[in-house]
């Protein structure tokens, strides 16, 4: 029993964790076995290339509006009520999508299920920082990060294997049933694990009222998160230029175009790296500063683009994907960092004002990155490689943590 305690502690599991993680792998599960194929689906049911970069933005987007939302309702809610509350809106989603085999309908069903994610995670973080003690905070985000890949690492594969069965139509609507289903059983296990919101520490009452205006929450931002926003921003234009059409290049435009049960093993063996490197980085990254793992994960960041636009075959793709999954490096770390700078009891709220911030810019570049993709595909991985460079050099240069200011 000792064993068993030293390693849950080392790890930070507790029994709210644990619900946590069950979700997360239920649901996650559930969504990546159809939602990485949704630009070969787009296609299948006769939505062009435009339709695909809007799906992208539409991602980015909501991803911003539905974060600081999903932080209030965390905090005003409480955790439990509200992650029930998310898993609801995701399954209508899915329902949608499995009912009107429409490419119109998929960008309507997304506007649910595309939501799941960014509206859930300042409720996931906010349950890791109410739970775990600061010094281990990196651990329990890093926890929540692992445990996320593995169904990001199986889903593909099983999704693609139901494209090669069922074929790219059937297929992927079968895979959203399957989303449902899980999702269902998630929210049934995430009532029963997870426990409600811990009283305040005084036995009285809240010693603070949930904030719902954003402008008022941004005055309280940190210098030093505002510096790692500016940097995060342009990474992520790095990222999500390319992200759509990542599947598209290697399914559709490359020399010897892969199978999509091949691309599901691709981001398998991207997830699998992401996964060998969460646990030790978590461990040094609690015992030190933070800043050189955040500068580490945005140089991988950067440098996907570019070594994915070289990559004409699935023995070099390989490579390229693991390149992509270091770009986990230091992610649980920025995660943390958010949380460790953020007003106490006022986590979920800052964490997602600060994706609100983020996405809304970093939409403009997924939407944007259609238009680079007609131009050609060069002209969207090299654009996408200069905002990494930006990024990483400013956040190299300018980026202070709390203990430097």
């Amino acid at each position: 029993m000792s064993r068993h305690r030293k390693v849950s502690g080392f790890l930070g599991l507790q029994r709210s964790t644990v619900g946590m993680l069950c979700m997360v792998i239920l649901v996650g599960m559930g969504e990546r076995m159809a939602e990485r194929f949704l630009p070969i689906y787009l296609m299948a049911l006769g939505g062009g290339v435009l339709s695909i970069g809007f799906l992208s933005g539409l991602d980015n987007l909501l991803s911003a509006l539905y974060s600081f939302p999903g932080g209030y309702l965390s905090d005003r809610l409480g955790t439990k009520r509200a992650l029930l509350l998310f898993n609801i809106v995701a399954m209508c989603g899915f329902l949608i999508v499995i009912l009107i085999p429409a490419w119109q309908a998929v960008l309507v069903g997304a506007v649910f299920f595309l939501s799941w994610t960014a509206i859930s995670l300042p409720a996931t973080m906010s349950l890791v920082a109410k739970v775990l003690p600061m010094h281990k905070r990196t651990m329990g985000v890093s926890m929540h990060s692992l445990v996320r890949r593995i169904p990001m690492a199986l889903g593909p594969i099983i999704g693609g294997l139901c494209i090669g069965i069922w074929g790219e139509r059937d297929g992927v609507r079968l895979a959203f049933v399957a989303a449902f289903i899980m999702s269902g059983v998630a929210a049934v296990l995430q009532q029963v694990l997870i426990e409600e919101d811990p009283p305040e520490a005084t036995g009285g009452e809240p010693s603070f009222v949930p904030e719902k205006n954003p402008l008022r929450l941004l005055q309280k931002m940190n210098p030093s998160l505002k510096r790692l926003l500016v940097s995060d921003i342009l990474v992520r234009f790095c990222e999500q230029i390319p992200y759509a059409f990542v599947v598209v290049w290697c399914m559709k435009t490359i020399t010897a175009p892969v199978t999509a049960f091949q691309f599901g093993l691709l981001t398998s063996i991207e997830m699998a790296t992401a996964v060998l490197v969460y646990l030790p980085v978590a461990y040094f990254a609690d015992k030190s500063t933070k800043k050189p793992f955040v500068v580490v994960t945005f140089v991988f960041f950067t440098l996907f683009p570019l070594v994915l636009f070289f990559c004409h075959s699935f023995r070099w793709l390989v490579l390229a994907f693991i390149l992509r999954g270091l770009k986990e490096f230091g992610e649980p770390t920025r995660k943390a960092l958010i949380m460790d700078l953020a007003p106490e009891g006022q986590e979920a709220a800052m964490f997602g004002l600060y994706y609100l911030l983020r996405d809304v810019v970093v939409s403009v570049a997924a939407f944007g990155g259609a238009f680079l993709w007609l131009i050609e595909p060069a002209t969207n991985f090299l654009t996408a490689f200069s905002c990494g460079v930006a990024g990483t050099i400013g956040f190299a240069l300018w980026g202070t943590m709390p203990e430097e200011e």
